[in-house]
């Protein structure tokens, strides 16, 4: 199952460019199931029968689902670590694989679980300088 990337183009793989419209045809291996098991990506030759679950559910291959910038839908993408789907790229931060919209939630959730156990830790040194200056 190896995608060479944007540009490659291969036999084996499930995934053809058809006709003018560069419409794709995914075969989805006929089966009673009719969920393709192609990578989003255009131009993408990846067959994902064989690939990891978490890959099929998504439609992306190893390859697209770690790359930069991939052109999905005729626009360069990235796909989100975080949402599981591509976004634009100008809704990342630089090289990170999680849009600023799921990191903020990120990090507004690590930020309010450091202040409460901070918070945490002051109740217990006041109750313990409280106990140790007041003894009963």
């Amino acid at each position: 199952m190896g995608c060479g990337g944007e540009d490659s183009v291969g036999g084996g793989g499930s995934c053809l460019n058809v006709d003018v419209k560069k419409k794709r045809a995914c075969h989805t291996g006929g089966g009673s199931s009719s969920v393709a098991r192609c990578c989003q990506a255009e131009k993408c030759t990846s067959d994902l029968a064989e690939a990891k679950p978490y890959h099929r559910r998504h439609k992306v291959c190893e390859y697209h689902a770690k790359a930069q910038a991939v052109v999905v839908a005729g626009m360069h993408q990235r796909f989100c670590q975080q949402c599981s789907r591509f976004h634009e790229l100008s809704e990342f931060d630089e090289a990170k694989r999680s849009c600023r919209r799921r990191l903020a939630g990120h990090n507004e959730r690590r930020r309010k679980n450091n202040s409460l156990e901070f918070k945490k830790e002051l109740v217990c040194v006041h109750s313990q300088r409280f106990n140790q200056e007041n003894p009963t």
